[in-house]
């Protein structure tokens, strides 16, 4: 169910019986066809304890599961969206950052702190974002917002990147991550994110990173 884009704040995806996607909720902005939305607070396949949409422990937001015969045009606030497409590998995604997926993928989290140790739980705290990172993996699209445009950055074992947490918007492949400071702690005070801490992504793979450290 692969995403056309209309332009660069708006997708559309054909919606077929027997089929589903799932979409933040307030996507939508218009739809042809026999479409339904139903809430879906547990996050679609994952249940419970995989719900997409978690920004922080015990924190859920709902998605919209979307079912029927049409054709859905999705947008969220005026947000750039990109489209990725997943070949059977897994996407890691800030969950405030998807728009729509197929329904095919099979979804789950990751905590952060999991690959980067202690320092991976420093992330949600000072920077803002979540401490679980949702995963999408299989065969299917998924699109994602992001602010002022991405750009596609390879990661090769020879060449890691280092990101801006806040800039991070996903990343797929055989990567490892692990959160730095760039500045000591006495440097940190007062000054909660920006440079002072690097997201570096090592392995071979790519990362998604927005053009603007503006949350969402």
């Amino acid at each position: 169910m692969p995403f056309r884009e209309i332009n660069s704040k708006m997708v559309e995806a054909t919606v077929v019986p027997g089929q589903r996607m799932f979409s933040q909720r307030g996507a939508m902005l218009a739809y042809r066809g026999d479409v339904t939305f139903t809430p879906n607070i547990a996050g679609g396949q994952g249940g419970l304890m995989s719900m997409i949409g978690r920004r922080v422990a015990g924190e859920a937001t709902p998605l919209m599961t979307v079912e029927g015969n049409g054709t859905v045009m999705f947008g969220h606030g005026g947000h750039h969206i990109e489209v990725i497409a997943l070949t059977g590998d897994t996407l890691y995604v800030e969950a405030d950052r998807l728009l729509a997926f197929d329904g095919t993928l099979e979804q789950g989290t990751m905590f952060m702190g999991a690959q980067g140790g202690v320092m991976g739980m420093v992330r949600g705290q000072v920077t803002g974002q979540g401490l679980f990172t949702t995963t999408l993996k299989g065969h299917g699209s998924v699109a994602v917002m992001a602010h002022g445009g991405v750009i596609r950055l390879p990661i090769t074992p020879d060449r890691p990147v280092h990101v801006d947490p806040q800039a991070y918007v996903a990343h797929h492949g055989d990567v490892r991550n692990k959160l730095s400071t760039a500045l000591g702690w006495r440097d940190m005070v007062g000054r909660g994110s920006g440079e002072a801490f690097q997201l570096e992504l090592s392995g071979s793979g790519a990362v998604y990173v927005q053009a603007s450290e503006e949350k969402l």
